[in-house]
Formats: C-alpha cells, structure tokens, sequence
C-alpha cells in the first residue's frame, strides 16, 4: 500500500508538514497543539452566537420590571 502524502501548513505556526504522519494533527507537533490548547482554556478563543430564545426571555423579563 502506498504511503499517503499531504503536505498542509500547521495552523498555529504556518510550517508545512506531512498531514497522515503527524501524531499531532491538525497540528505539526504536540508543541502547537498545547498552544492551541491553552488558548481555548485561557478563553483567548470564544465561539460567540446569538441566541434568539435569550433575547425574548431577556424583553420579557424588561416588560415584567416596567409593570411594577
């Protein structure tokens, strides 16, 4: 069987590497990957989305306060 080849650039320090013989992917070493890593802890990265059922129980709760 033929070794498979794809050459990608690691996506935190931009080195090209050989995708199926990194342990680490995405990533090209577990160096990158733990960077990447404590990031997402430190709260550097955030996935933020608008949630529309907050935003009616958020005007819901502000008309209840009006009425008192």
């Amino acid at each position: 069987m033929k070794n498979k080849t794809l050459e990608i650039k690691c996506p935190k320090c931009k080195k090209k590497f050989n995708y199926y013989q990194s342990e680490f992917r995405p990533f090209c070493s577990y160096r990158c990957k733990m960077i990447d890593l404590g990031k997402w802890l430190s709260e550097e990265y955030v996935i933020s989305h608008k949630d529309q059922d907050d935003d009616e129980s958020d005007s819901e709760i502000s008309d209840e306060n009006k009425d008192q």
